[in-house]
């Protein structure tokens, strides 16, 4: 009864204002999360992807679907695809789901608004700065926000000199998740996951190999801990809403999404540190900011995430309906903050809860560094009824998203095996 009356709740908070809007990404668990909660505002939501079908695009609160060129492969005929499905309706809101489609429907906003279509999201100038990893950790850096120790390199020199200076173990990332290809004009490329190095020989060999997809790679001194975020709604700098989980387990336990999270009440000192980074980008939209939280109980920072995040059912199952606050901006320019949300509500992710699991009984990778789960351990834990828990994609008034997750599984491990 606590998802029927939170809905009852918030339609009375919202109104009634009614708009078209496009979900883009339709095959991420944030998308499957915003079509129920704007279908349910009364809004018509369509659902686009680079593929025929998604699993938001199965909800049975979806209005229609569209199909749009790969933003990877093909970001020139993507935007062009958007924009027209945008302007077959003056003030259609656009809702990218992922940094690509984000960064290249921020780019092309003056085509969006000749067509009268909306959006809610900061200055492309300030976006940029949002998604590249080493301007935030400077950024974090002046505002006195702890960091890991981080260098930057582009070559093998750099990365000899600074490992001789580096106390290891070490992670190593890309600077942005996704970045221009030089190979392939216009066409964009996601640059990887991190890395981690115990000594100088696997810092150089890590380096080679995230250097394949990314022009610069991060080098941050590893820090021990649990993975921890805080989440918000800005408008032009000024705190509208916030959420705060806590992750009980990460998709991959070297850390990454959660496949299980409870909701809890911010942490005060990462709420602050937030607060600041968002206020300093004059941030308008919704942001993640990820920490990792060490046993001192000392936050350090790791990354902005300018946009919607997988984890985003849960935020609206206790009561931080992000979607409808988002429109209701779009709409109006502003929205009043939501009640306070339920703190203890959980969540879970199933194809991620699974992944997780295959991830743990593959054992620990060879060059991480920090603490991994056991496989039995894991196997009874995930075997719990979890009784009262939420999941991202499963309902049983809409279980078709759920029923396409798996498929989606099915035909990435098959593309993975085939290549």
């Amino acid at each position: 009864m606590l998802q029927f009356g939170r809905w009852i709740e918030w339609n009375k908070y919202f109104g009634s204002e009614v708009m078209r809007i496009l979900v883009l990404d339709g095959d991420q668990n944030q998308a499957v999360a915003c079509v129920r909660s704007l279908a349910r505002r009364g809004h018509t939501v369509w659902v686009g992807e680079s593929r025929a079908w998604s699993k938001s695009g199965w909800s049975r609160y979806c209005s229609g679907t569209f199909q749009y060129a790969s933003p990877q492969s093909d970001p020139a005929k993507f935007l062009t695809d958007v924009v027209a499905e945008a302007g077959k309706q003056s003030g259609t809101l656009v809702l990218p789901m992922t940094e690509a489609t984000t960064l290249l429907i921020s780019a092309s906003r003056e085509r969006l608004s000749e067509v009268h279509a909306r959006f809610v999201l900061p200055s492309h100038v300030d976006l940029l700065r949002a998604v590249d990893k080493s301007q935030t950790t400077a950024l974090a850096q002046s505002i006195g926000i702890q960091i890991p120790k981080t260098y930057s390199a582009s070559s093998i020199e750099e990365v000899r000199k600074i490992s001789g200076e580096f106390q290891f173990p070490a992670v190593l990332k890309p600077t942005t998740s996704h970045e221009q290809s030089p190979s392939a004009q216009g066409a964009m490329r996601a640059t990887g996951r991190p890395t981690y190095a115990r000594d100088a020989a696997e810092m150089i060999a890590a380096f080679e190999e995230i250097r394949r997809n990314s022009s610069v790679v991060l080098l941050q001194e590893f820090v021990e801990g649990t993975g921890t975020g805080y989440f918000a709604l800005m408008n032009h700098g000024e705190l509208r809403a916030e959420f705060a989980h806590r992750r009980i387990r990460d998709v991959h336990p070297t850390g990454s999404g959660s496949a299980l999270r409870e909701s809890i009440l911010p942490v005060p000192r990462i709420r602050e540190s937030s607060l600041a980074m968002l206020r300093a980008l004059n941030w308008h939209g919704v942001a993640m900011i990820e920490f990792r939280l060490p046993e001192n109980n000392e936050p350090v920072f790791l990354e902005i995430n300018g946009r919607f995040w997988h984890s985003l059912p849960l935020a609206c199952y206790a009561g931080v309906d992000f979607p409808a606050l988002v429109a209701h901006i779009a709409e109006f320019g502003d929205v009043d903050p939501p009640p306070p949300y339920k703190v203890g509500i959980k969540c879970r992710w199933l194809v991620g809860d699974f992944r997780h699991l295959v991830e743990v009984w593959k054992g620990r990778p060879s060059r991480y560094p920090g603490k991994f789960p056991r496989p039995l351990p894991t196997l009874l834990s995930e075997l719990g009824l979890n009784l009262g828990t939420f999941h991202d994609n499963f309902m049983w008034q809409d279980p078709l998203p759920e029923l396409g997750d798996w498929i989606s599984l099915l035909r990435q491990t098959w593309e993975q095996r085939s290549k």
